[in-house]
C-alpha cells in the first residue's frame, strides 16, 4: 500500500467517535500516553532531562561571543568607525560572495554523488563511496598551497605541458582560486549526510510514485529530494560557516576576507579590540545564515506514517547513462584528490633523504588520532541532546539552542583559542595546557559537523516507535537505547566520522592549545611547510590521508552490516 508523506504542518484530522461502545484497554493507554508526551493537537513540553543537558551545551558553544564582548567592552567607538569603513563592506561582500558561490557548488556536486554511490550500480560503488569523501582529510591551507605549486603560473602542470607551447597557466590567486579549493575540499560536509539520509529513505514511496507512470527524474525531484531537504540544508550550513570563517586557504590564495582582516587587527594592528569587533560581524554573519536556513526549512514529516518495514531499495540501473556518472566521480576524485596526492607524491620522491625525522611520526600520529577519537565521542555526546530537542520539540527554545550551537563553527580558530586560554586562565586553572581543553574546543567548534547528520537522521524516525515503548514500560533512557539510537545510528556514524576527519587537520587550535611537546600531525605538516621542508610536510599529508581513509572505511563497512 502506497504510503502518506504529507507537511508536518498539516492539520491531523480529529478522531472520529468510536463506533463501538467504548475504546479497549490498549486504546486508551496509548491516548493516554500520547497525552503525556504532548501529542497532536497539544503543544509538545520537552522535558527538564533533556532542556537542561542541551542549554548548557548551548551556553558553553556561545563562550567565544562572551569573550569578544569583553574584549570589544569600553571601545565601541574605534570598533564603529571600523565597521563603517568602505573597504570593511568591500572584504563582507567578497566574504559572502564566496560561502555563497562554494555551498551552491558544493550541493550541486554532493547530492549526484551521493545518489550515485547509494541507489544506483555505479561500477566500484565501494571505491566511490571512499574516494569521493576523502578529499575532507586533506587540510584546506596544505590543498590551497599544492594547487598552487600544480596549477600555478610556472607549476608542475606548466612544466608538463611546456613541450605542448603551454608557457604559462592561470593565476589561481584571488576569486577563482579560493572557490575552486574550498569548493572541492568541502563538499564532503554535504556529501555524508545526504548520504546517511538516502541510506535510512524508504523505497515504498519511490515505488509508489514509479507504479504511478512517473518516471525517474520526476520521482527523484518530487519523492526524493523533499526529504533529503534536512540532510542537504545541514551539510550546506556547514559548507557556509566554514567557509566563512576560513584562514588558510584564502590567505594563500591572497583573497582577502573577513578572516583576514581579523587576523590582521590580531597581528599587525595589535589592536584586539578592533579585531573582537570584526569578529563580532562574523558572528551576526553566522547568524544571518543560520536565519536564511531556518527560513528556508519548512516543517515535514521524514518518517512513515503507515505500518511497515523499511527496507534496502534495489540499486537503479544507469543504463547508458554509466559511462558519464563515472566520468563525472572520476573527475571530482581527480581535481579533489588526485592533484593533490600526485604533487605530494613528487614531493616525497625529492624529499626522501631530507633528514632523521622518521621516528617522529610515531607519537605525532598518535596523538592525532587519540584527540580525534576523543573529540568525536564528546561532540557526538553533546550533540544528542541537541539534536533530540530540535527534532522531537521543534519550537522557540530548539531553534534558539541548535542556533546557538553553531555559532562557533563560524568564528575563526584564532578566536576560538584566545577565548579557551582567557577563560582557562581565570576559570579552569587545572585544566589549562591539557588535552582536556583542547578537546572542549575542538567539540565547541565542531558541533555543527555532528549535529547536521545526527538531526536530520532523528527527524526520519517515527515517534510512534518510541512512543509504543514508553507504553510498553520502557524508561526515557531505554528507550533511547534500545530504539532510537540504533535508528539514528547512520547519522551518529556520518557525524562522529566527520569530526574525527576535521579534527585530524585542525590546525590553529591545536598549535595554540596543546600542552607542551604535544604534536599531532597537523601542527607537524604546518611546521614543515613554514620551514621549508616540503618532502616532510609531504609524508606527513599522506599519512593524514591514510588515516582519514581508514576511518571512513570503518564507518562505511559499519553502515553497510546496519542495513543488511
Amino acid at each position: 500500500m502506497a504510503e502518506a508523506w504529507s507537511p508536518a504542518r498539516t492539520p491531523v484530522p480529529a478522531p472520529q467517535p468510536a463506533r463501538r461502545p467504548g475504546p479497549g484497554p490498549r486504546a486508551g493507554f496509548l491516548e493516554a500516553a500520547r497525552r503525556k508526551a504532548g501529542g497532536p493537537g497539544q503543544g509538545p513540553q520537552p522535558p527538564l532531562a533533556l532542556v537542561v543537558p542541551a542549554a548548557l551545551v548551548a551556553a558553553a558553544m556561545l563562550l567565544p561571543v562572551a569573550y569578544l564582548l569583553i574584549r570589544t567592552a569600553g571601545a565601541w567607538d574605534r570598533v564603529a568607525e571600523l565597521l563603517f569603513r568602505p573597504a570593511t563592506w568591500a572584504i563582507a561582500g567578497r566574504s559572502l560572495g564566496l560561502v555563497a558561490a562554494v555551498t551552491a557548488t558544493g550541493v550541486i556536486l554532493a547530492v549526484p554523488l551521493a545518489w550515485l554511490v547509494v541507489r544506483t550500480d555505479l561500477p566500484g560503488r565501494r571505491f566511490w563511496a571512499v574516494a569521493t569523501v576523502l578529499p575532507l582529510a586533506i587540510p584546506s591551507y596544505v590543498g590551497s598551497f599544492l594547487y598552487v605549486v600544480a596549477a600555478g603560473p610556472h607549476g608542475l602542470l606548466q612544466r608538463l605541458l611546456a613541450p605542448l607551447g603551454v608557457q604559462r597557466l592561470p593565476d589561481l590567486h584571488g576569486f577563482w582560486g579560493a572557490y575552486l579549493v574550498m569548493t572541492l575540499f568541502t563538499y564532503p560536509y554535504i556529501l555524508l549526510p545526504v548520504r546517511a539520509a538516502l541510506a535510512r529513505l524508504d523505497p515504498a514511496l519511490e515505488e509508489a510514485a514509479l507504479s504511478l507512470g512517473r518516471g525517474r527524474g520526476a520521482t527523484f525531484r518530487s519523492v526524493i529530494l523533499p526529504q533529503l531537504r534536512p540532510a542537504i540544508l545541514s551539510g550546506a550550513r556547514l559548507v557556509a560557516l566554514y567557509t566563512l570563517a576560513e584562514f588558510g586557504a584564502v590567505t594563500t590564495l591572497r583573497y582577502e576576507t573577513f578572516t583576514w582582516a581579523i587576523y590582521v587587527q590580531y597581528q599587525a594592528a595589535f589592536d584586539r579590540a578592533a579585531a573582537g569587533g570584526l569578529a563580532l560581524v562574523l558572528v551576526a554573519a553566522a547568524l544571518a545564515i543560520l536565519g536564511l536556513d531556518a527560513l528556508l526549512r519548512e516543517r515535514w514529516r521524514y518518517h512513515r506514517d503507515t505500518p511497515g518495514t523499511p527496507r534496502p531499495p534495489a540499486p537503479v540501473p544507469l543504463g547508458p547513462w554509466r559511462w558519464p556518472a563515472l566520468a563525472f566521480c572520476a573527475a571530482v576524485v581527480l581535481l579533489g584528490l588526485g592533484v593533490p596526492l600526485g604533487v605530494l607524491a613528487y614531493w616525497v620522491v625529492r624529499g626522501v633523504l631530507e633528514g632523521s625525522w622518521w621516528e617522529l611520526l610515531g607519537p605525532a600520529t598518535f596523538n592525532s588520532l587519540a584527540v580525534a577519537a576523543l573529540a568525536a565521542a564528546g561532540t557526538v555526546a553533546a550533540a544528542l541532546p541537541v539534536a533530540a530537542l530540535g527534532a522531537r520539540f521543534p519550537g522557540f527554545l530548539s531553534g534558539l539552542v541548535e542556533r546557538a550551537s553553531y555559532v562557533g563553527f563560524a568564528i575563526p580558530g584564532i578566536v576560538i583559542a584566545l577565548a579557551m586560554v582567557f577563560f582557562g586562565v581565570r576559570f579552569l586553572g587545572p585544566l589549562y595546557q591539557t588535552v582536556a581543553l583542547l578537546v572542549a574546543a575542538y567539540v565547541i567548534v565542531f558541533l555543527p559537523t555532528a549535529l547536521g547528520p545526527l538531526r536530520a537522521s532523528w527527524l526520519q524516525v517515527d515517534p510512534k516507535l518510541e512512543e509504543v515503548a514508553r507504553t510498553l514500560g520502557r524508561r526515557p533512557w531505554q528507550v533511547l537505547a534500545q530504539v532510537t539510537l540504533p535508528l539514528v545510528r547512520p547519522g551518529l556514524l556520518a557525524g562522529a566520522g566527520m569530526v574525527f576527519l576535521v579534527t585530524l587537520k585542525e590546525l590553529p587550535l591545536t598549535l595554540i592549545l596543546s600542552p607542551a611537546g604535544f604534536g599531532t600531525l597537523a601542527t607537524s605538516v604546518w611546521n614543515s611547510i613554514t620551514e621549508g621542508f616540503f618532502g616532510q610536510a609531504a609524508v606527513k599529508s599522506l599519512l593524514l590521508v591514510a588515516a582519514s581513509a581508514a576511518s571512513v572505511m570503518l564507518i562505511l563497512r559499519r553502515e553497510g552490516e546496519w542495513q543488511a
